[in-house]
């Protein structure tokens, strides 16, 4: 088959629309499709303005709010909680074929030295007993201790054993109060017909491998793997061995004019046909929104240069703790810095960067005020105050 080239013009309004980012938000709110459709949404502890997995469902459809997901996750059991590249929510439909990462993060969790001297006799059944008779419970109502010298990131016995039984499958989120995680017993949590169901694990991985190429319009077989990170590189290589010949060969360009092979999805001219116009929108996108989560391709893609510095000591850092990047159509303009402050209703502005090239325009500070008004409705604010300049600063 011949390889399909995709300016990077076309390739940017791809990206954006199989991400839901190409089209001003819908009106209707579906939070289940909007899941669905991204294939997982990673979740986060940082509330700076909303924790992650808000900020990225409200940046598809801003009739969202944070009570919504709680609704649909606990309460309706539409959605269950596992590891994807990080704790995520995914689909409860997409259950059976997630049999294989259990068992996967079950062995990767044996292997790990976190665990060493957490998982002794008679300790997993322990807890599982007490959840089993109990009800769900959180790491706050077991007392075990750290024996030794404590150390950066170690937990106690019971933390381990918990996470262990969660990664393997046997223990389930419940519910979350906060963001304090509630274990029961999975079978207590998930849809017992999906959970029943048994998928060969090549039917499991090839499920994987469309459903990331289909989610993700084109990608290299390294970002095909790396979308839910529940296969190897060998899963993949035998997955486009045996599917190739349904798949689309493309060069990519990028932003700096270079050309990258990879793959796309059967229907990739079909979508390039009726390729949206971008919304001129200007969008604070989520540090961990899964349009930007690979900040190699995002470079590659857009020629923006993004890192998150939340672990970086506060006189190292470039930007600031937490810092959202600006996105008007297709093209990320700059970076902001905010915080919002609940108890008073109010968003901040602490920093405002502008991208190399990007001139300050009215409409584009207009847009923006825009986005700000909407952005701290989400966390209750009604007013926003600007701590810094209003023009923005240029890169140093």
């Amino acid at each position: 088959m011949q390889t399909l080239k995709i300016s990077n013009r076309d390739a940017r309004t791809l990206w954006l629309d199989a991400h839901g980012l190409a089209n001003a938000p819908p009106g209707v709110l579906d939070t289940d499709a909007m899941i669905r459709s991204l294939g997982f949404v990673q979740l986060d502890t940082i509330q700076i303005v909303s924790r992650a997995h808000h900020h990225i469902l409200w940046s598809r459809n801003q009739k969202y709010r944070e009570p919504v997901l709680d609704k649909v996750f606990a309460r309706k059991r539409q959605l269950f909680e596992h590891f994807t590249h990080d704790a995520s929510i995914l689909p409860m439909a997409f259950l059976p074929m997630w049999q294989r990462q259990f068992r996967r993060m079950k062995e990767r969790a044996a292997r790990s030295s976190w665990y060493g001297g957490g998982l002794e006799a008679g300790l997993l059944e322990t807890v599982k007993r007490r959840i089993a008779d109990e009800g769900p419970l959180s790491t706050r109502d077991f007392d075990t201790q750290i024996d030794g010298p404590r150390a950066m990131w170690q937990r106690p016995p019971h933390k381990k054993a918990l996470d262990y039984l969660w990664y393997a499958g046997e223990l389930a989120t419940s519910h979350r109060d906060g963001f304090t995680k509630y274990y029961d017993l999975a079978e207590r949590v998930f849809a017992p017909d999906l959970l029943a169901r048994r998928i060969p694990d090549r039917e499991q991985v090839d499920w994987l491998c469309r459903g990331a190429l289909d989610r993700l319009g084109f990608g290299t077989s390294g970002e095909i793997r790396k979308f839910w990170d529940a296969t190897d590189p060998r899963d993949v290589a035998a997955w486009l061995e045996r599917d190739g010949a349904s798949l689309v060969p493309v060069e990519i360009e990028g932003a700096d004019g270079g050309w990258t092979k990879a793959w796309a999805c059967p229907d990739i001219e079909a979508r390039l046909q009726t390729l949206p116009k971008p919304s001129g929108r200007l969008r604070i996108l989520n540090p961990f929104d899964p349009a930007i989560r690979d900040r190699v391709r995002l470079k590659r893609l857009f020629g923006f240069d993004y890192t998150v510095e939340m672990f970086v000591p506060a006189a190292k850092r470039q930007w600031g703790y937490y810092v959202f990047p600006l996105l008007e159509g297709t093209r990320f303009v700059g970076r902001i810095e905010v915080k919002a402050d609940r108890s008073v209703g109010k968003l901040s502005v602490l920093n405002h960067w502008r991208e190399p090239g990007v001139a300050l325009s009215r409409a584009r500070a207009d847009r923006l005020d825009a986005e700000l008004l909407r952005f701290g409705r989400l966390a209750g604010a009604d007013s926003v105050q600007w701590l810094c300049s209003k023009a923005p600063r240029a890169p140093e």
